[in-house]
């Protein structure tokens, strides 16, 4: 008797767990619009780019006299990834830190809601997984945090993370990326410069697709005991 009461009490707690709220769906559209570069550059209203990851993360200053920061130039080896790694910190923390506090309003469980239903049959991934997909889309090092953040807690499977790991690293930090580095070649662009960017964005998905074949078909007996 009592076993079934505590397993009625789980069913109930898990049920609790997932109830998404008005306020989570708010969350979600928030950490979506801080992620996704959406206010990156808005011509007219400059000022949106406060509500922008990539600003909040600000950039370092340059060395005295010198126009590279304190990472240097010409460095190599150990020493020269330890510097690389540690200007990495301040972005992954931010991110981290950010989807803490949109977590606890609800956005994991407003995202495995809302984007199952499209990440599920595509990919193959569940929803909630949609956070660190678009988190990469301005930043990969946060992008992977929240991706080994995911698998740490068990929320994702190996397989599940080798096909996030496939459409993230194909066009890696998608919009920081495209508007930073890809701006000098606008003006040579014969097409919108919205084309490029959908192209490359549809490309994502059908990378991480047939990544999702082969792990179903030729590398299918390597996760037969996960």
């Amino acid at each position: 008797m009592s076993d079934t009461r505590i397993s009625d009490e789980n069913a109930t707690a898990e049920v609790d767990e997932w109830k998404v709220g008005k306020g989570a769906y708010v969350s979600l559209i928030v950490v979506i619009l801080l992620f996704s570069g959406a206010f990156l550059k808005v011509d007219g209203m400059a000022w949106l780019g406060a509500f922008d990851f990539t600003t909040l993360g600000g950039s370092f200053g340059t060395m005295k006299g010198e126009s590279s920061t304190f990472v240097g130039a010409g460095g190599v080896s150990a020493k020269a990834g330890f510097l690389f790694a540690l200007s990495l910190v301040p972005t992954v923390m931010l991110a981290l830190g950010l989807l803490e506090i949109f977590t606890h309003y609800g956005a994991i469980r407003a995202a495995h809601k809302l984007l199952t239903p499209l990440l599920k049959p595509i990919l193959g991934i569940p929803g909630h997984t949609g956070l660190a997909l678009i988190t990469d889309l301005q930043s990969t090092d946060a992008g992977a945090a929240l991706s080994k953040e995911l698998y740490d807690n068990k929320q994702v499977t190996k397989k599940d993370v080798v096909i996030m790991g496939a459409w993230q690293y194909s066009g890696a930090g998608l919009i920081n990326n495209y508007f930073s580095i890809g701006s000098a070649m606008f003006a040579s662009l014969t097409m919108p410069v919205i084309i490029p960017l959908v192209v490359m964005f549809v490309m994502k998905f059908v990378g991480a697709v047939f990544v999702r074949f082969m792990l179903n078909t030729v590398y299918k007996r390597d996760f037969e005991n996960e």
